[in-house]
């Protein structure tokens, strides 16, 4: 009976050969990622960032400088509402005057006729003054109320309209420093502040974009 028989059954047990080594992960394939902690219900999530000019993320709400331009314009509306109604009513005045001298007056060559006619005159130009600064009450509106939704055409009109009211407070303000009266200087003055407020509020980064924010 010969041990290196291999169907003997009092041999000693066959050698099995030995075990392979685990292989490595070959270079190049993903390792597993670590374990995440899950975001689910109760985890803080990451908070927005804000909008600002030049980012991702657009303002939600106006910012304050053209906030105080709306309030302007709406302030500049009042005032140009009254002063055309005060045109009206002077126009209205003039006009009564007219038609009065007009009353009395006997021929062509009379005073009275001539001051009828330059009554008349006088007063379609005040009717005139009376529908501009009507005009410019409506635009005022129309602008402030428009910065809410409006875009590029709101922004542009803005800022053309608050440079002219500005040239136009500037020339006022000269007339009244040359005058040498504190009254002639207060309001001209008033009105280059909120000219300068009104032209710079959408030309600032933080206008500009409020202006190209998205809307849905």
């Amino acid at each position: 009976m010969s041990f290196g028989d291999p169907n003997n059954p009092y041999g000693p047990p066959p050698q099995q050969p030995p075990a392979a080594p685990p292989a490595a992960p070959g270079y190049g394939y993903p390792q597993a990622p670590p374990s995440v902690p899950p975001q689910g219900y109760g985890y803080p999530q990451q908070p927005a960032y804000p909008g600002y000019p030049g980012g991702n993320m657009m303002p939600q709400s106006m910012p304050g400088l053209l906030m105080t331009a709306r309030v302007f314009l709406f302030i500049i509306s009042a005032v140009q509402i009254l002063g055309a109604i005060a045109w009206f009513y002077v126009a209205a005045f003039v006009s009564d005057v007219g038609d009065a001298a007009d009353r009395y007056s006997t021929s062509s060559d009379d005073p009275f006729n001539t001051f009828s006619d330059g009554a008349g005159v006088a007063s379609g130009v005040i009717v005139l003054f009376a529908l501009i600064a009507a005009g410019l009450a409506a635009l005022s509106i129309t602008l402030g109320v428009k910065f809410s939704k409006g875009g590029q055409g709101v922004r542009i009109t803005t800022v053309i309209y608050g440079a002219l009211g500005g040239i136009v407070g500037l020339l006022a303000l000269f007339a009244g420093l040359d005058s040498g009266l504190a009254s002639a200087i207060l309001f001209p003055l008033m009105w280059v502040v909120f000219a300068a407020v009104i032209t710079a509020a959408p030309v600032v980064p933080s206008g500009t974009a409020w202006f190209n924010r998205p809307r849905y």
